[in-house]
């Protein structure tokens, strides 16, 4: 375990004369920074500090993080391991895998980070929006200290420094030490130094350890104008561990791969989505909510965004919203609940502070007809109780089951074709045929028997008795290899096989 010093109490102020003067904090005390003329920080420690310093291969560290710009700073774990130095683009990175749990959703995946600052560099595609957030929280003092000593106005910061930077806006404030805390979280009781500025009036934190790589704790808040700032990102060390030598992650399973292989096909709201407009039942707000797929799939990701806006006015928001998406019953007038978005992900409701939501929601239930409802508990900041604005409303969406069961609303009412389903590694096939490193014959006979033996799912294509001609137009292999490099979706790339098909080129049986 990293070492937890600090045993001071002291520190220094600059007042407006320039003048520095000693003062004492108690230990539970969270220091509060000053603004304008007061804003400069700096404490008597003698040490530095920058983030990923003494990261070394091995660690482990597991934290509680949100963001405003992820669901409205809703609470994920976040759990990375330190594998090893890789070389990417030609410069040396450390390669971090990462675990990602979030709510219901199981995230697995890797990112590749800098030597000088750990910030991301790349890695895959599936962590993208968790990168986002570790970049923007964890790691966003690497915007002022770094390791390079060379560059001017980088580099180590020393906790004695008035001013580590300023924050990038209008009216920013100054980035500063401001005092010294003993702090308790779930990950134990730690000496450390505050870093602190001015956002919107109040104070934002950031507690950092001497010689830690990372802060152990931060709570911060939106610079606004007017009203109360929301919360910009906030996090919390939960757990470290010093020379894990095997992937920690190796026995989760991520929720992606179990849609993939249950046939589940990611579909944005622009392809295949429905738009609902309605006032809530006490007319306390607009609200419109867009989904996709319009049939969407039980145990498969279904989309939402969802606007919040003022009744009488279409184009101002309505923030602060305590809401819920519901599955449920009407039984003699009166609605009973099945299923909830934010139970299945662990939490009690959700809460919008901007009245714009975009997030996902594994679908669980019964296929057919099911009746959904958009829960209004009130408005009100996000731990406050709200006493006005709540209300719902209700509407229907046809679920389809996995596997069509017999005798429900989904056999007996029309349905759209079945979705094309083609596992990922074919793609590395496709770019071979595409490069001629494969030839037509066995491209065709390999893809055939995919589709006879169900590994490629496509929907029901009528077939030639005869070709008349076995040349593949040019178009076919172009989308093959568009496809294999993700440019075009998996439509464009089933349509040619259906023309294979349908044109006798293939044989299915």
């Amino acid at each position: 375990m990293f070492s937890q010093k600090l045993a001071i109490f002291l520190f220094s102020v600059f007042l407006i004369t320039g003048s520095a003067t000693p003062s004492v904090f108690a230990q539970n005390e969270t220091p509060q920074a000053g603004s304008g003329a007061v804003s400069s920080g700096g404490i008597d420690h003698p040490g530095s500090w920058y983030p990923g310093e003494n990261l070394k291969i091995g660690d482990y560290f597991q934290y509680r993080t949100c963001h405003a710009e992820y669901k409205d700073c809703t609470d994920f774990l976040f759990s990375f391991w330190i594998e090893k130095d890789v070389i990417a683009n030609n410069e040396e990175k450390t390669r971090i895998q990462v675990l990602v749990e979030d709510g219901n959703k199981i995230v697995k995946g890797f990112m590749n980070v800098g030597k000088i600052a750990p910030e991301p560099t790349g890695g895959s595609d599936n962590i993208s929006p968790y990168r986002s957030v570790y970049k923007s929280s964890i790691v966003w003092l690497s915007s002022f200290a770094t390791a390079d000593t060379e560059l001017s106005g980088k580099g180590p910061k020393k906790f004695s420094q008035p001013s580590w930077g300023k924050i990038a806006n209008i009216g920013g404030e100054q980035v500063s030490p401001i005092g010294v805390q003993k702090i308790s979280i779930a990950s134990g009781e730690f000496d450390t130094i505050v870093i602190g500025w001015k956002s919107g009036g109040i104070t934002s934190h950031i507690w950092v350890v001497d010689e830690f790589p990372f802060p152990v704790k931060a709570s911060t808040w939106v610079q606004v104008t007017e009203n109360v700032p929301p919360q910009e990102y906030r996090f919390e060390l939960l757990d470290y561990k010093e020379n894990v030598v095997e992937n920690p992650f190796v026995d989760f399973e991520d929720t992606e791969q179990q849609q993939a292989d249950a046939g589940c096909r990611k579909t944005t709201i622009g392809e295949d989505g429905k738009k609902i407009v309605k006032n809530t039942n006490t007319n306390s707000m607009t609200v419109t909510v867009k989904y996709g797929p319009e049939k969407p799939k039980i145990g498969c990701e279904m989309e939402w965004i969802i606007h919040f806006k003022e009744k009488h006015g279409d184009e101002m928001w309505k923030g602060q919203v305590h809401y819920d998406i519901l599955m449920v019953d009407i039984i003699d007038g009166s609605t009973h609940k099945t299923h909830s978005a934010a139970n299945d992900e662990g939490r009690d409701h959700f809460w919008s502070a901007s009245g714009q939501v975009h997030r996902y929601w594994l679908l669980q239930g019964e296929p057919g007809l099911q009746t959904f409802a958009l829960m209004v508990y009130g408005v009100s900041p996000e731990f406050v109780a709200p006493s006005e604005g709540a209300g719902f409303f209700t509407f229907d969406i046809d679920l389809q089951s996995a596997t069509p069961v017999s005798d429900s609303l989904e056999t007996l009412t029309p349905t759209t074709e079945p979705e094309p389903s083609i596992p990922g590694w074919i793609k590395n096939n496709a770019g071979w045929w595409a490069q001629g490193l494969i030839d037509d014959g066995s491209f065709v006979s390999g893809i055939q028997w995919l589709i006879s033996n169900d590994v490629i799912n496509i929907p029901p294509t009528e077939q030639a008795t005869d070709s008349g001609s076995n040349t593949i137009p040019d178009w076919i292999k172009n989308n093959a290899g568009w496809w294999s490099n993700g440019l075009i979706p998996d439509e464009a790339f089933v349509s040619g096989l259906q023309w294979l098909i349908s044109n006798g080129i293939m044989k299915i049986s």
